[in-house]
């Protein structure tokens, strides 16, 4: 009965917040594509920052390891999108584009962060099942701002409305494979998380500072500072109140 609730806790976490995302980030929204990156960077920088390296920290990382960790993976990203550049220009493949690294990017990172999720959901529901549907309701409240900063990304790089759903809903189906994976074997689980959630924080990092920064710096007009340091200032403070109000 336990491995049922993890389930459905997790299946109903991991997909009602893309969901509901998807609600207002694919229906009012795209109009706004590209001002909202500026939103988007707020958030994944916030996220990466206040919730994610945190969250490392207090499963068991010092400062130093999370750090090198965080090097580590942006490092790696950074490889990663080369190497996808370079077979993007050297095959000229037909549809695709130079966002596609971006895309692969946001998706295994909210993947990452989605699965580390569902084994903190399988834990509470071992430790008590009242305590596994409260952390399930709290990760859902909490993945919707970071699901719409997801939409956000896919729609400035011109990934359409239908395949923005598909991914982000297959990135949310991680969280059923982490309570899986938790309630199967949570000690062994519990040791990597803490990678898992820096290689998460670089993934966001990277993609808010190397991708869609130069992308706000493309518009340099006064009334673009004002909508982008608002949007950006607004994006930090969705995370941060959803943050106090359900503690992650």
């Amino acid at each position: 009965m336990t491995l049922f609730f993890i389930l459905v806790a997790t299946l109903a976490a991991g997909l009602l917040s893309v969901l509901l995302a998807a609600t207002v980030a694919l229906t009012w929204l795209p109009r706004f594509a590209d001002r909202m990156v500026a939103f988007a960077v707020g958030l994944l920088l916030t996220f990466a920052f206040t919730d994610l390296l945190p969250e490392a920290m207090h499963l068991g990382f010092d400062p130093a390891q999370a750090g090198l960790v965080l090097l580590g993976g942006l490092l790696a990203f950074f490889m990663l999108e080369k190497v996808a550049l370079w077979r993007h220009d050297h095959r000229h493949a037909q549809g695709l584009t130079s966002h596609a690294p971006r895309v692969a990017m946001i998706v295994v990172g909210d993947g990452l962060h989605n699965f580390v999720d569902g084994v903190l959901i399988a834990a509470a529901f071992l430790t008590d099942p009242v305590l596994g549907w409260t952390t399930a309701l709290a990760v859902l409240a909490h993945e919707i701002p970071q699901e719409m900063s997801d939409f956000m990304v896919l729609l400035s790089a011109g990934v359409t409305k239908r395949r923005s759903l598909l991914l982000n809903a297959l990135s949310g189906m991680a969280m059923v494979a982490g309570g899986v994976v938790g309630y199967a074997a949570l000690q062994q689980a519990e040791s990597a998380i803490p990678y898992v959630l820096a290689v998460s924080a670089a993934s966001f990092i990277y993609i808010a500072v190397a991708d869609l920064v130069p992308e706000l710096h493309r518009k340099r007009q006064p009334a673009d500072w004002l909508s982008q340091g608002l949007l950006l200032t607004l994006g930090l403070c969705t995370v941060l109140l959803i943050g106090e109000l359900l503690p992650h």
